[in-house]
């Protein structure tokens, strides 16, 4: 990482979401000026709420897919695109033309301003992986053609336009696959398996395990995830490739929903429903690219982000009048 710290204006992508909010406000507090950038499909107001009125801070309603004009940046993280199953195979030709449409116009932006521009990839162009733990030399195990297609070759597309604005435009990129992440500003209903398991246990309702719970996940808080994203925006230009981000310590579904039993207190039972289709079995980052040339892995162990971000969903329940009762549309594919 470069020892510099360097300021200026940064256009976060995606910004009222769950990373993305996040992320703003991280970068608000290092020091920079930040336009969120959000159509608000997926993203949250509620998310923005304690970053309105900051003076370096301003929110722009805008599609990705649309040509960004009149807009000077130094930095742009591309965090725009729905990530959990739910919401981009609600819509799988709007996740398409934004993971792709998206990324050609934060690129040209880029290349028109001179900005330095990161795509938020995913641990999802894995696939189902035949590799474990997966490294970033690793093509992938992906069905081109299931119900996650629209999201896993998407972000594979978008993984290859960004290389070749690197290669034949000169843009400045960096790419970071990010494994499962969680924490606060995680929206109750995006069908993700920690905001799931504990919004069943603070409702009293049984945890639902998609198939026999064995399947494992890396879970990162979300804290950290952010400070890799910054170390990666801000490391040197040798880091011209993929750079896996999140946590390689596996956690089984089953180990994950004793652990939000334990810190709810929920007294409730495991209920078991079938797999989705074509939901990894395994999915675990090698992260010493990151170690290496960001100085960069996860602080902060599962049972204290879990802890944080109970408290987190607890706060908000008190915000919305506790025991008003909520429907949520509740998967397991994470």
């Amino acid at each position: 990482m470069d020892d510099t710290v360097r300021t200026g204006r940064a256009l976060v992508a995606g910004g009222a979401g769950f990373l993305g909010s996040n992320l703003c406000a991280r970068l608000l507090a290092d020091g920079w000026e930040v336009v969120c950038a959000d159509n608000f499909q997926t993203g949250r107001a509620r998310n923005l709420a304690g970053l309105a009125g900051h003076p370096r801070f301003s929110v722009l309603r805008h599609d990705v897919i649309e040509p960004l004009a009149g807009i000077e940046v130094d930095r742009i993280y591309n965090l725009a695109c729905p990530a959990s199953p739910i919401h981009y195979q609600a819509d799988p030709l709007k996740t398409l033309r934004t993971c792709v449409l998206g990324a050609m116009q934060l690129l040209e932006l880029a290349r028109r301003c001179g900005a330095r521009v990161l795509q938020a990839s995913t641990s999802e162009v894995y696939g189902d992986p035949l590799e474990h733990p997966q490294r970033e030399g690793y093509w992938g195990h992906v069905n081109p053609i299931g119900p996650r297609s629209c999201y896993d070759e998407g972000k594979r597309c978008a993984e290859t336009i960004f290389m070749e604005y690197a290669r034949h435009e000169g843009v400045a990129v960096r790419i970071a696959r990010i494994f499962n992440t969680y924490g606060p500003r995680m929206a109750p209903d995006d069908g993700r398996v920690v905001s799931n398991f504990i919004v069943q246990a603070l409702a009293g309702q049984p945890l639902t395990i998609y198939g026999d719970g064995t399947q494992t996940r890396s879970f990162c808080y979300v804290d950290d995830l952010i400070d890799g994203l910054v170390r990666l925006m801000e490391s040197s230009s040798e880091v011209g490739r993929p750079v896996n981000l999140g946590n390689p310590a596996e956690l089984t579904m089953l180990e994950m929903a004793e652990l939000v039993r334990l810190l709810t207190g929920a007294q409730v039972p495991l209920v078991h429903r079938s797999l989705p289709e074509d939901d990894p079995t395994q999915r675990c980052p090698d992260i010493s690219l990151a170690r290496r040339c960001l100085g960069w892995w996860p602080r902060v162990d599962p049972e204290e982000g879990i802890a944080r971000t109970v408290a987190y969903f607890n706060s908000e329940r008190d915000r919305a009048g506790r025991g008003r009762p909520r429907r949520e549309a509740l998967t397991n594919a994470v």
